[in-house]
């Protein structure tokens, strides 16, 4: 049931509570925040999700009394495990990830037919009955507005349809490019199917009312494609999830070691090999860092990466903790005494603003990326001074930036004071948010 006199946006997002991961964190707390900018939230969501992890604790965050609509969606998850031999239960991770071992025949079969055959996405196949939900639900329960939020894109041809349908404002927001995502390559995309996803996304960045994105290079690719109204509008941080029950500021209590921690997915295009041969290099040639060190990995590893590892010689360093609820990745990170923040390794990699970079920002321990040092992440590092930036093969600069923070680490002085962060809070953001759904509304 929805507050009287607040102005009712129908959200359209696959990833939501349960699912865990940073998919579900840029609405949830646009959703926990808008009632306080006279927004009223109602989620469409899939009743049947095929989530990489489950995280119960993000519950928390669920406005009182929001209206959740659900719908069953068939994807091809099922004849994917089928098919490359895999137990039902077996959880199908982000960005092609592979924990066990290197990719087979059979799973480059499963992608090429992913890429070429389910446009845009695996959940094309709920676009129809979902707009047919949709229909009949906000003929009976009208909404002022409509947001679809991808990836999946399939959730912007959904919203795509009702907006023209009804005639009802639409923004549009990706959290990811479309075609010019940095996994469009692993999807072994033939050029029939590519014109298909490039048609596509044409008519979504035209058609929107308008599209928010979350980096200025996602808005200058949609701008030179045509999109006549794109706005910036970043992840970030929640301070609540920095606080304890009470309200107060949880004491950071660091670790005794001088920990190196990285929280996320590590899959191929992220695997800092240089940094591995650096700190390998580093435990060899400094007995008391050799003494200190603690390299703390939390998420799903690839395959590739785990043996990157093993070939550098870390393994007696390297803690692997796999996914862990969101506040306890929280904690994690206050605990660190240094965070690891790794871009990914391809040509669009100076425009990614990953969200794992705010939380990391306001956890308070310094960041060490690794990544374009003219890029976006090394621009906001510097802005609110709260770490650097090392390219990624430069393994002389990785050694001689760690051993700075690590005599910082000896003298008790590892510490940063970040700057310029409030403007990152997701409750300004999400002010920013509905500042731009006022426009399109024509609220004063």
């Amino acid at each position: 049931m929805s507050e009287p006199g607040l102005t009712k946006v129908l959200i359209l997002t696959y990833y939501w509570p349960p699912g865990g991961g940073a998919g579900v964190q840029r609405w949830l707390k646009f959703t926990k925040y808008m009632r306080e900018f006279n927004y009223e939230p109602v989620i469409y969501t899939a009743e049947n999700p095929e989530y990489p992890s489950i995280d119960e604790s993000l519950f928390k965050d669920v406005p009182y009394n929001l209206t959740v609509l659900k719908t069953r969606v068939w994807e091809p998850y099922k004849l994917y495990k089928w098919f490359t031999f895999q137990k039902k239960e077996h959880k199908i991770n982000t960005a092609f990830l592979n924990e066990k071992k290197k990719q087979g025949l059979t799973e480059k079969m499963a992608i090429w037919i992913r890429g070429n055959l389910f446009i845009p996405d695996a959940r094309r196949f709920w676009i129809k009955p979902s707009v047919k939900y949709l229909t009949r639900y906000i003929s009976e329960t009208p909404v002022d507005l409509i947001v679809s939020t991808g990836t999946p894109h399939s959730l912007h041809l959904i919203a795509l349809k009702i907006s023209k349908k009804l005639k009802i404002p639409w923004v549009a927001d990706f959290r990811d490019p479309w075609t010019k995502v940095y996994y469009q390559q692993s999807l072994m995309v033939g050029r029939l199917a590519g014109r298909k996803h490039q048609k596509l996304e044409q008519s979504v960045l035209q058609k929107a009312h308008a599209v928010t994105v979350v980096s200025q290079d996602m808005k200058r690719q949609f701008e030179e494609m045509g999109a006549p109204n794109v706005r910036v509008i970043p992840n970030g941080f929640d301070h609540e999830d920095f606080t304890d029950p009470g309200g107060d500021q949880t004491p950071i209590v660091p670790d005794q070691h001088f920990s190196i921690t990285h929280i996320g997915t590590l899959f191929p295009l992220r695997n800092p090999v240089s940094l591995w041969k650096a700190l390998s290099e580093l435990v060899h040639e400094n007995e008391d860092l050799a003494k200190d060190l603690k390299i703390n990995l939390v998420g799903a590893i690839d395959y590739a990466v785990s043996e990157s590892i093993d070939e550098a010689n870390l393994g007696n360093w390297v803690n692997k903790t796999g996914n862990v609820p969101f506040q306890e990745a929280v904690a994690l990170m206050k605990r660190s005494r240094l965070l690891l923040l790794l871009i990914i390794n391809t040509p669009e990699a100076r425009g990614i603003l990953t969200g794992k970079l705010f939380e990391y920002m306001n956890a308070g321990r310094p960041i060490l990326a690794i990544g374009p040092t003219d890029g976006e992440v090394g621009h906001v590092l510097k802005e609110t001074q709260t770490g650097h930036i090392v390219e990624y093969h430069d393994q002389e600069a990785m050694k001689k930036q760690i051993l700075d923070y690590y005599a910082h680490y000896r003298q008790g002085n590892l510490k940063v004071t970040p700057t310029n962060i409030e403007k990152y809070s997701r409750k300004n953001l999400t002010g920013e948010m509905t500042d731009l759904f006022n426009e399109i509304l024509q609220v004063k």
